[in-house]
């Protein structure tokens, strides 16, 4: 596994009362950029997320991956993991970081998706559905989207939810959140993937489903798009 770091840079994502660590890569001819959200105990130096990233660039994708917990909560969490599973907060967050790119040198005028692992796939949904004209598209790798609740009932960004075939309880979960979903939606199974998508090709698989999902629906985003029922 191997991914491009050679456009990254370190960027301080503002997120209310904090600034969150992030890696920006935003080529000049980008067609749009996907904000990373990681799942639980992760961050922004993930191995599968980062792969997905590089992918991503090939097809002329902007990308930030960012941690949602500063340093200091960071700690907190890995003795409680309380926070990680504060959907709300890190919803909170998510948009910060939309909002952020909307109005940077780099970044201003590109739409925006987000792609959630774990528990950060139900952060990503809370976020696209607080602010539906904002975001582009959404997609969830491996993720918990139940736990974005009745919020499921607005996202409005077109959603792609990943699972691997291996991962039995997610994929019930999974299904119960496609049911509630009233956007474009579609489900995709990796058939012999586990939670992590650690199997040779599976993680490959994730990203060219990611990619084809985000070049689809980012281009198009913009004000009066449909990404609704």
């Amino acid at each position: 596994m191997s991914y491009a770091t050679d456009l990254e840079r370190g960027v301080m994502v503002p997120a209310g009362k904090v600034e969150l660590e992030g890696n920006l890569a935003a080529p000049a001819d980008a067609v749009g950029i996907v904000v990373f959200a990681h799942g639980s105990g992760s961050s922004r130096f993930s191995p599968r997320n980062r792969f997905v990233a590089g992918d991503l660039r090939k097809r002329r994708l902007a990308t930030l991956l960012m941690d949602l917990l500063t340093a200091r909560e960071e700690a907190v969490d890995q003795r409680t993991a309380r926070l990680r599973f504060d959907i709300e907060m890190l919803a909170e967050r998510l948009a910060a970081a939309a909002a952020w790119l909307r109005t940077g040198p780099e970044t201003a005028g590109l739409p925006v998706g987000y792609f959630g692992a774990s528990t950060g796939a139900a952060a990503a949904l809370v976020a696209a559905a607080r602010h539906p004209e904002h975001i582009g598209a959404v997609v969830s790798r491996g993720g918990r989207p139940d736990l974005a609740g009745s919020r499921l009932d607005d996202v409005r960004a077109p959603t792609l939810l990943i699972v691997g075939g291996a991962d039995t309880v997610v994929i019930g979960l999974n299904k119960k959140a496609y049911r509630r979903l009233r956007c474009v939606r579609e489900m995709q199974i990796v058939p012999g993937a586990s939670h992590l998508f650690e199997e040779p090709g599976t993680l490959e698989q994730v990203a060219r489903l990611a990619g084809g999902w985000f070049a689809h629906w980012l281009p198009a985003a913009g004000p009066g798009r449909e990404t609704g029922k």
